[in-house]
């Protein structure tokens, strides 16, 4: 299959949706495709949908197709045929290349149960819905194991920790200690799937999108996705997040 054309480049304002197919749309998911169509609109620019499904054992048949009707019932057209991110794998392994090269990417030999008995030994708890940071295990070699996933190296050149700042439009000035919160990150995994943050980073350079409006739960992954368009040389879009719908148990 060939692949998609680039988006033209835009003077002003290129925006994006990008669910997930692991099923129809909720109300969450409707309510940050109506904000980027808003903030697109509101800036005279292009809206455009991209279907995520690289994480294939988690896409359901047939959810890609359901969403796209739903955001047309609703009245949301994509300005741009969407494209599916299953189709990209020559892109994203091409990125990986440009990182493993330039020495910001290495091969972990380490298994689920391995990270998590190395944090337990460096008395690190596993606190209830917080993400485990790998130690860093297999950052200077696999040490005879076998090459399971890639991560990114998530320290600079002195191998020190890196914090990364920005500026969400609705939430103001952040900063992340990406080293510490987020640590080296799997860009792809055991299985051979291609992880979230690479994917969506090339996505977003190829079809030239300046500004991304999504839910508030993204916002951590933000410094991860600023450090390898910085490692990758890619251009850095606006960050806007918005409020989540919330349930009646607060969730």
């Amino acid at each position: 299959m060939s692949e998609p054309a680039a988006t033209p480049a835009p003077t002003l304002y290129v925006g994006r949706f990008a669910p997930s197919p692991t099923g129809p749309l909720h109300a969450g998911s409707l309510v940050a495709a109506l904000a980027s169509w808003l903030d697109a609109r509101a800036h005279g620019g292009l809206w455009l949908v991209r279907i995520e499904d690289v994480d294939t054992p988690r896409c359901v048949p047939g959810a890609d197709r359901e969403i796209l009707r739903q955001l047309s019932a609703c009245g949301l057209v994509p300005d741009i045929r969407p494209i599916w991110q299953s189709q990209r794998g020559g892109a994203y392994t091409q990125a990986l290349a440009q990182l493993r090269e330039a020495g910001h990417a290495y091969p972990c030999g380490c298994s689920r149960r391995e990270v998590e008995e190395a944090l337990l030994a460096l008395g690190v708890l596993h606190e209830r819905f917080e993400e485990r940071v790998y130690p860093g295990t297999c950052r200077h070699g696999l040490n005879g194991k076998p090459a399971r996933a890639t991560r990114l190296l998530t320290t600079n050149a002195q191998g020190d920790d890196l914090e990364i700042l920005w500026r969400d439009r609705r939430l103001g000035f952040q900063q992340q200690n990406v080293t510490r919160e987020a640590g080296d990150f799997v860009l792809q995994r055991a299985d051979g799937l291609w992880a979230y943050q690479l994917a969506v980073v090339v996505d977003d350079a190829f079809q030239n999108v300046t500004h991304i409006v999504r839910g508030e739960d993204l916002a951590d992954n933000t410094a991860r996705q600023l450090l390898l368009q910085m490692r990758l040389g890619l251009p850095t879009p606006h960050y806007l997040h918005t409020p989540l719908v919330m349930g009646a148990d607060g969730h």
